[in-house]
Parts: structure tokens; C-alpha cells; sequence
């Protein structure tokens, strides 16, 4: 994938309905996005799969939904008041303003991709008698790229643990890295900012307390863990799932919804046995990536990336990365957050947050293993994977494969023309089938244009009504894969939409 393809899959994205910039017609707000009627009907289904698997696949996995609002004590605990920072930096030729880590990161990933090309020029030579374990040990361009990385990644991470924003000035312009809008290298000094929105709770203002709108929804989930394993009866190890919306004051917001200053989260908190985390951390890296290959977006677009650096309450992270168009980039990550948020919220609370385990006869505070994922961030991944530009015979059509249980639209419904009763036939089959899936009826236009505009928003079946349906009750049913067509009776065509766009299939193969 490449920039001009990202910039037509932002296009299409508008033009088909799936995402508008918000407030637009005030000229819109920088890095807020709404989905359109496409874009929320793709967004409810990720999280249907997500909630799912998460939920109904695992007995021992309960979800809840916490409130946006919440003491501002609990971002005193959980660290994000004095530790919730990005390291900025700005060019002063063009203005603009960068986290320091990421063009560190985005430098680092260069070199990587040097190496990259050189062990693909390899393998095309070398076919079956390739071995890439030998020539990484081997060839010289890959030694010494490999050294550069070492190094920089050392000298990184340890300016990352010692919060020294001077050593991250220092690499960034030792290592040549320019602005990509001016392409200099005139940096200012690198300096912090917490990212938490405050805003005031109350009806009038000189007596209303200052809050934050929750920057992630991880803490919802801890503050309510003696609620929920009261209740339901829970016993370690059993996890608490949500979806819901997080919100931080990004400053360098960009990549269209990849990074944004509202987006949405689908976490799960696992409460583990301490002493057992490192395995319960191992079993849901390899789960969550499981999920993620199930969508069929191509194994070759993900892997994992170790952190170079530990957050404040993490003894192991782990993220699932994706190849985006702009390169791979975290989708998900996996951390082993041990005691240390429960732990904070029982000192600052005073209220005892502990598990009695019978087996053990003793009471502790669990560890936490986490899984969070950023649904827009999937929402992406999919949408700019299932983006293609094909060339046909004597045309050119545009489709989204999306994965057919996401799909907005199941079926579309078309009379071939607007009279002689096929678009009443045409209505009738949308009742029916609208019970079971997301229909979407059209008689506007030749059958051909109708057929590209449904590939557009990834339909994955199209539904023909003639005048053949008249006389025996059939009709013409498009694939959007293969646009191969075969007719089929009416009555037959609920059990074959289904046999390709039930979700119960996609999680199957999770279990």
C-alpha cells in the first residue's frame, strides 16, 4: 500500500458514506470524525465480533458498560495526572509540531525496511535455497543496518526511562531526522504534554469540580472489579470487557481516524493469580492474533513488536501490529499491568480490593493481564485492506472486500426495471430477507451501475428481479468477489446469504 491509495481510500471513505469530517459545514475540527451510514453500520459489526469472541466464547469473561465521567481521583491513581505525557518537538521552518518518540520510531523503521529489501532481493535469487536465519548472520548491509538499530534502540529506550527530552533532541538531529514537510532538520527542544481533557462537573460554574474526560477505559473496568466479581460470582482467572469511547487531547493528531482525539476502545482486563501472569500474557497474544487472521485481511500484515519502553504499571507489553498504508503501526496492544492499578485504588480509595482464594486459602491482590484494541484503528485496517482497483475487460471497478459478516449491506435488491410488478416482488423479498440481514433496495439506474455502486460499499450479494422471476420464482444472484451470477429460487436465497455472511461461522474458527 502506498500514500496515493491511502488518499483514494480517504476519498471513498466520504464519497460512499462510511466517514465524514465532522462539523464540516463549520469547516470542520481537527482529527474528529463521524461515521456516515455505511461507516456505522461496519463499526457496529467489528464490535459485535469483538464482543463476541470476548464474551459469549468465554464463560469466565463478563462485559460492562462505565461511565465517560469519573472521580478525578482515579486519574490521580491510576498515574495519568503526573505521567499521561507526549514528547513533542516542532520544526521552526514549517511550523509544525511532532512527537519526538514517533520520528524516532518512524527513522528506526526505515532502516528496518532496508533490511527488508535486501533479504526479499535475496530470497528472488536464492528461491528454495534461501536461508534467511544465515544471511541476516551474514551479509554485511544487513550487519550493519542491524547495528544501527541496536544502538539507536539502546540510546532510545534509555532516554525514554530517564524522561531526558535533551537525549531525544540529540537523536533526532544526530541522526539527520527532518521535518517531511520542510525537510530540515531545525528542531526546537523536546517538551511534555499531558494529553487528559479537563472540563467541570456542576451546575454552576465558580462551585464546579474539575474532572477529566477518560482517557482510556481500562480504569472503569478496575474501579468496578469488586462490584462485578461480587455479583457475578467470578472466580480467578475471569476477565471484564467494555467498548466505549476514550478521549485525549492529542496534539499531533494525523493518519485520518488513526489518530484521533475521541475515538473508541474495546478492552479487556483479565484478573489473574499472581505468579501466573506471564502465562495468561503469552495465551492472550496468541488469542488476540487468532482474531485478528480470522478477518482474513492477509497474515503477512501483522506481527508483534515487543516495547522498547515499559508504561509505569506494565512488567511485559506486547503490540499486535498492522501494515497500514503509512507502514505497520500498533492496532492492539497486550500488557501484563501486574497489582499496580487495583493496588493505587485501594490506597487512594481506602476500600479493600482483594480476592479470597480458596484453592490458595489466602486473599491477594490480582494481576492484570490486558487486551485493548482501537476500534477505529480496525475500522481502518479493514477498510483500507478490502480497497481494490480492478481492471476488467472494458472497465474499471472499485470493490471493498470486506470481510461479508462485516459488511454493511448483506444484500442489495434490485428490480432490473421500475414496472411490470418486478419491483412489488422486489419489495416483498426485501421484507423477508430484512428480518435476517442489513438490505439495501435500488431502482434507480442500469443494473451495471447499480452493481458498481453496491461493489463500492462491499455488498457481497446483489439480488436481480425480471421478468424470468415472473414465471418461476427465480432470480439472478451476484457474488461482489467473483461477480459470477447463477439464478436461484426466492426461497432459497435466506440459507445461501447466510452460509457466507454469518458472524457464528467468523467465530467458529476461533474455537
Amino acid at each position: 500500500m502506498s500514500e496515493d491509495h491511502f488518499k483514494k481510500v480517504i476519498a471513498h471513505a466520504k464519497e460512499y458514506g462510511f466517514i465524514f469530517p465532522s462539523s464540516e459545514i463549520y469547516d470542520g475540527l481537527g482529527a474528529v470524525y463521524d461515521y456516515g451510514q455505511c461507516g456505522s453500520e461496519l463499526k457496529n459489526n467489528i464490535k459485535q465480533f469483538w464482543w463476541s469472541a470476548m464474551v459469549r466464547l468465554n464463560e469466565n469473561i463478563v462485559g460492562i458498560d462505565s461511565a465517560i465521567f469519573m472521580h478525578p481521583t482515579i486519574w490521580k491513581a491510576s498515574g495519568h495526572v503526573d505521567a499521561f505525557n507526549d514528547p513533542l518537538i516542532d520544526n521552526k521552518d514549517s511550523k509544525k509540531r511532532y512527537r519526538a518518540d514517533v520520528l524516532i520510531e518512524e527513522f528506526r523503521e526505515k532502516i528496518n525496511q532496508k533490511i527488508g529489501k535486501e533479504i526479499e532481493k535475496a530470497a528472488k535469487k536464492f528461491g528454495d535455497a534461501f536461508d534467511e536465519t544465515q544471511f541476516r548472520q551474514t551479509n554485511p548491509n544487513v550487519l550493519r543496518n542491524q547495528e544501527k538499530i541496536d544502538e539507536l534502540t539502546a540510546r532510545f529506550v534509555k532516554a525514554l526511562e530517564n524522561s531526558d527530552m535533551a537525549e531525544l533532541r540529540n537523536i533526532i538531529v544526530e541522526n539527520e531526522i527532518v521535518c517531511p514537510i520542510s525537510g530540515t532538520s531545525n528542531w526546537t527542544d523536546v517538551r511534555q504534554f499531558n494529553l487528559m481533557f479537563e472540563t467541570k462537573l456542576g451546575s454552576v460554574s465558580e462551585d464546579a469540580a474539575s474532572i477529566f474526560l477518560r482517557p482510556e477505559t481500562a480504569q472503569g473496568i478496575f474501579v468496578n472489579y469488586l462490584n462485578v466479581q461480587k455479583t457475578g460470582r467470578m472466580k480467578i482467572p475471569f476477565g471484564i470487557a467494555q467498548i466505549g469511547k476514550a478521549f485525549r487531547n492529542e496534539i499531533v493528531a494525523r493518519q485520518f481516524i488513526f489518530r484521533m482525539r475521541e475515538f473508541e476502545q474495546m478492552e479487556m482486563q483479565f484478573f489473574v493469580r499472581p505468579g501466573s501472569e506471564m502465562e495468561w500474557f503469552a495465551y492472550w497474544k496468541d488469542k488476540r492474533l487468532t482474531w485478528h487472521k480470522a478477518l482474513g485481511l492477509g497474515e503477512q500484515n501483522y506481527r508483534y513488536h515487543d516495547h522498547d519502553k515499559l508504561a509505569h504499571y506494565a512488567n511485559a507489553a506486547t503490540d499486535i501490529e498492522f501494515n497500514f498504508p503509512f507502514g505497520f503501526k500498533e492496532l492492539e496492544g497486550i500488557h501484563s499491568r501486574t497489582d499496580f492499578d487495583l493496588s493505587q485504588h485501594q490506597n487512594f480509595s481506602g476500600k479493600k480490593i482483594q480476592y479470597f482464594d480458596p484453592e490458595m486459602n489466602e486473599s491477594y491482590v490480582p494481576y492484570v493481564v490486558e487486551t485493548s484494541i482501537g476500534l477505529d484503528r480496525t475500522f481502518l485496517a479493514i477498510l483500507s485492506t478490502s480497497y481494490k482497483e480492478e481492471q476488467l475487460e472494458n472497465d474499471t471497478r472499485i470493490v471493498l472486500s470486506i470481510p461479508p459478516a462485516l459488511a454493511p449491506i448483506k444484500a442489495a435488491i434490485l428490480p432490473l426495471l421500475k414496472k411490470d410488478g418486478l419491483p412489488e416482488i422486489a419489495r416483498q423479498i426485501m421484507k423477508t430477507l430484512s428480518v435476517d440481514f442489513n438490505c439495501q433496495y435500488e431502482e434507480k439506474d442500469t443494473i451495471g451501475k447499480r452493481y458498481r455502486r453496491q461493489d463500492a460499499i462491499g455488498t457481497p450479494f446483489c439480488i436481480t428481479v425480471d421478468h424470468q422471476t415472473i414465471e418461476d420464482q427465480t432470480v439472478t444472484l451476484r457474488e461482489r468477489d467473483s461477480m459470477k451470477q447463477e439464478r436461484i429460487h426466492i426461497e432459497k436465497l435466506g440459507s445461501v446469504i447466510d452460509n457466507k455472511v454469518n458472524m457464528n461461522k467468523l467465530l467458529a474458527s476461533l474455537i
